[in-house]
């Protein structure tokens, strides 16, 4: 079975105004010496009053302008196309700007639209960041990719295979109906060494432009795993400007260890619980789709730097705590215990929506109650009178912050749960909630989200582990 290699290169991959695109192209040019390519593109970046920002946030801020009746304004947009045409050669650049005139053209009228009708929503916020960004820099990429003799072409949005639900603005996969439609993809891939295609944008059965929520480029790359592993040896690569390490660089500044492996659970896991690895709800879509196939996470700087993510791992060496992690703005449901059976079913099958954690129980007054921990507090609270609708005597607390230790393996490790308790302590944080299962392969520690309370738990942790021997 011939081999492919799904892709994904996020913004930061393609860096402001797409200054790492020659490494992008270094990293294609290796990868397709021994399989085919199938690139995933997420929106370039800009630099904005010397801050890199995503052209999808410029996008969003033209469409409140209209929304308010603003007039809205491409500038920048284009402004950023111009200086990443300046990698096109020649022999491609006058189709390149055509397309580039094309595709802005429509993000303008779907702003236009929005200017019109005072709404920035739905379908025309969908279309205008599809041809604004990911679609418009999928073509864009194509001919870079030409100028620089790779055999390549871009799919086209009307031979779209991700098909997905008729939730416009927060997407879900169809994988059947994407099947039905993949036929023109499959043919490009055969006939070219590579294949581009951006990420985060979906079309229904009625053509109706859709997207996923943001970070959802990595769910396009998983979702075209899911459509060609039976056809190819898939496996799926994020080039990113790091591999994984044990906690936010960001956050830690020394002593990180490098992550050399990860179970689907702990990757999706981390994702969930803030660390920027990969879209969880990715992890989730193969796990569910029941595929098994190689996920790696490649520093493209440094590509010798990996990470793999498998279902099944090899034998374990090393920490077996392999990441702390922490996420602000979390919100806690109480609900009482015979109510919320109803609510998990709707939350799945209404709503598609599983970014939260079911805590342990508590009984009170003879009663026993259950707590979901959200960790979205902003969709908790756009979401209020959905929730407290399965039980008005349901409680809602918002400003929590979770701090999170990760690991299939965690049980090796002798007093885990009584050491990071007491250093958080010791940093004088108070602990709100702490649940550790060796089922689920996590600790989690609730306490307040204030000031810098979970960068200082994390410091913590992370530095005691590292102490920490196990068997």
């Amino acid at each position: 079975m011939a081999k492919l290699v799904v892709a994904k290169f996020g913004g930061s991959a393609i860096g402001p105004d797409g200054t790492s695109i020659p490494e992008i192209i270094q990293r294609i040019t290796n990868l397709k010496k021994d399989s085919k390519v199938i690139a995933v593109f997420s929106a370039p970046l800009t630099m904005d009053n010397g801050k890199k920002r995503s052209l999808t946030d410029v996008m969003l801020e033209q469409g409140r302008n209209a929304e308010n009746g603003v007039s809205p304004s491409l500038d920048t947009i284009k402004s950023t196309y111009e200086k990443i045409l300046g990698l096109v050669d020649s022999e491609n650049e006058e189709n390149c700007k055509n397309v580039i005139e094309q595709n802005l053209e429509k993000a303008k009228k779907a702003l236009d639209e929005a200017f019109e009708n005072k709404e920035f929503v739905d379908e025309v916020r969908s279309r205008a960041l599809a041809f604004s960004g990911e679609i418009l820099m999928s073509h864009v990429m194509n001919y870079i990719l030409r100028s620089n003799k790779i055999k390549t072409e871009t799919v086209d949005f009307e031979d779209w295979p991700i098909i997905t639900d008729n939730n416009i603005e927060s997407t879900n996969f169809l994988t059947s109906e994407s099947r039905s439609k993949m036929d023109k993809t499959v043919e490009l891939v055969e006939q070219n060494e590579v294949v581009t295609i951006g990420g985060f944008i979906g079309k229904t059965v009625d053509s109706i432009t859709t997207t996923y929520e943001r970070g959802g480029s990595d769910r396009t790359a998983a979702d075209i795993g899911i459509l060609f592993h039976k056809k190819y040896e898939t496996s799926i690569d994020f080039e990113k400007d790091s591999a994984v390490v044990s906690a936010d660089p960001k956050i830690i500044e020394s002593g990180l260890r490098e992550v050399h492996q990860l179970s689907y659970n702990e990757a999706r896991l981390a994702g969930m619980f803030g660390m920027k690895i990969l879209d969880p709800i990715a992890i989730k879509e193969i796990v569910e789709n029941g595929v098994d196939m190689p996920i790696t996470v490649t520093n493209m700087k440094n590509p010798d730097k990996v990470t793999t993510i498998k279902r099944i791992l090899d034998e374990q060496k090393g920490h077996p705590i392999k990441i702390v992690t922490g996420k602000e703005n979390c919100a806690i449901f109480r609900i009482e215990t015979t109510s919320i059976q109803k609510l998990l079913t709707s939350l799945e099958k209404d709503k598609r929506y599983s970014e939260f954690i079911i805590l342990s129980p508590f009984t009170k007054d003879g009663i026993e109650f259950s707590r979901i921990l959200f960790l979205d507090g902003d969709y908790v609270k756009r979401n209020e009178k959905y929730l407290l609708g399965f039980d008005s005597l349901a409680t809602i607390t918002y400003n929590r912050g979770v701090i999170t230790l990760i690991g299939d393996e965690m049980w090796r490790v002798q007093q885990v749960a009584s050491r990071t308790s007491a250093k958080i302590g010791e940093a004088g944080l108070n602990i709100l909630n702490m649940d550790a299962q060796e089922e689920t392969s996590r600790i989690i520690i609730v306490v307040e989200d204030a000031k810098d309370n979970i960068r200082k738990a994390i410091s913590a942790i992370h530095q005691e582990i590292s102490e920490i021997n196990f068997i």
